[in-house]
């Protein structure tokens, strides 16, 4: 038994949608990790709560209530059929919004772990060298917090790869657009194809052991650093 073109075409669907959402989230949740991080504000809370959300609500409720948002009677469907931008639900672009938004947290909590391991001593340096606030961040801060990328990064991915309600209530059963390798193997189990389910689904166990060894040879590096 080997992969059919179909299942080489939601592997790839998988892996490019991962790719496109971990570059979307690194630039997307660097600067909201870093103001979690560091600010003061009352509103740190509340918005650490709503990001952390996707974590314990259940995938087919955020994927139904961004069906409703991006449909053509929703608010940002309406918004975009103004700007003239087709309609993200069944489309790739719309698991790639429903993916980020899903997979926020992933990215956003070890950056805000990260950042705040640094502590200011390294800030307070640099602003004794006249170093400004935006050249820190780039030559001191990124430095310092690669690992917590690392894994931020890595999670992202891993995560996005693993996803099924969302990608299925926004994406649907599209082959070639919208069919990662969750719903191929969900359409298997369906059709009772045991075989070829188990097949992709033996892909998916070797790629999640890959990720957890990586994130365990990873972390005890941070901790020598650290």
């Amino acid at each position: 038994m080997q992969l059919t073109e179909d299942d080489l075409n939601a592997l790839l669907l998988t892996l490019k949608l991962a790719s496109v959402v971990t570059i979307l989230l690194v630039l997307l949740a660097t600067p909201l990790a870093w103001w979690l991080a560091r600010t003061s504000s009352r509103w740190k809370i509340p918005i650490g709560a709503i990001v952390s959300l996707p974590i314990v609500l259940p995938p087919s409720v955020l994927g139904f209530y961004l069906l409703i948002w991006m449909g053509p009677e929703g608010f940002i469907g309406h918004f975009l059929d103004q700007l003239g931008i087709g309609r993200l639900p069944f489309s790739f672009e719309g698991l790639v919004v429903a993916s980020v938004l899903y997979s926020l947290p992933f990215m956003v909590q070890p950056l805000q772990n990260s950042f705040e391991s640094i502590g200011n001593g390294p800030l307070e340096a640099a602003a004794t060298l006249r170093a400004s606030p935006l050249d820190t961040f780039f030559s001191v801060v990124i430095p310092l917090a690669y690992p917590g990328f690392i894994t931020a990064c890595i999670l992202t991915f891993a995560h996005t790869v693993g996803e099924f309600g969302v990608v299925l209530m926004i994406g649907g059963n599209i082959p070639g657009q919208t069919r990662v390798a969750s719903v191929q193997i969900y359409d298997y189990v369906e059709a009772m194809e045991y075989g070829n389910a188990h097949m992709l689904s033996a892909i998916m166990v070797l790629f999640s052991f890959a990720v957890l060894l990586a994130l365990h040879v990873i972390q005890p590096k941070k901790q020598r650093e650290a």
